[in-house]
């Protein structure tokens, strides 16, 4: 293994947080001369290698590994997909409900939530993460609704049965909690009208 592919590991972990000189010298147990001379070899592979989408980019003396401004729009048309905008705190509400409490109605999710949730869900449907799973057999047959594999996949799970396990007790009182702040918010906003 080379002190370059060990750079670059290093780099990638690190993330938009990268590392200085000094931490990489440390992790690698080498000098800061040695280290310095290593990242200029790794910034001129990258800018010699065509193929590559990465360059190395030094700001405030700390090292990251970046994508090439070749791929600007592509990475730009990315993050305005729709699963790479965040959820809102009431999709993830209502995400949470039909996660723990599947397959089960927008009404009855409206009722655990103590408002309409018909917003969170449709943007949930529009991101895969939830799906119509059939009809309840009661007056008039409303949609049910379950999770997706694509789910399983966002929430870095493979069964539903490793979700963090939640007795209905402490469910119960969650959602008391979350929907007593709630009412305290729009009692407040109500006020300020």
């Amino acid at each position: 293994m080379s002190k370059l592919s060990e750079i670059e590991a290093l780099l990638f972990v690190a993330g938009e947080d990268g590392l200085s000189l000094g931490q990489l010298a440390e992790l690698l147990s080498m000098p800061v001369t040695g280290v310095s001379q290593s990242l200029e070899k790794l910034a001129d592979k990258y800018q010699e290698d065509k193929d590559s989408s990465l360059a190395l980019l030094e700001t405030a003396r700390t090292y990251k590994l970046v994508t090439k401004q070749d791929f600007a729009e592509l990475l730009r048309a990315y993050s305005k997909a729709p699963i790479n905008q965040s959820l809102s705190r009431a999709s993830l509400e209502t995400l949470s409900i039909i996660a723990y409490k599947q397959p089960i109605t927008r009404v009855e999710i409206d009722d655990i939530r103590g408002v309409n949730s018909s917003g969170a869900l449709a943007k949930l449907q529009a991101f895969e993460l939830v799906c119509e799973a059939g009809k309840k057999e009661v007056l008039g047959r409303p949609n049910l609704y379950v999770t997706t594999d694509y789910f399983l996949d966002y929430m870095g799970i493979n069964h539903l049965e490793e979700l963090p396990a939640v007795e209905e007790s402490e469910l119960v009182a969650e959602e008391s909690q979350l929907f007593k702040e709630r009412r305290i918010e729009e009692e407040e906003q109500d006020e300020n009208k």
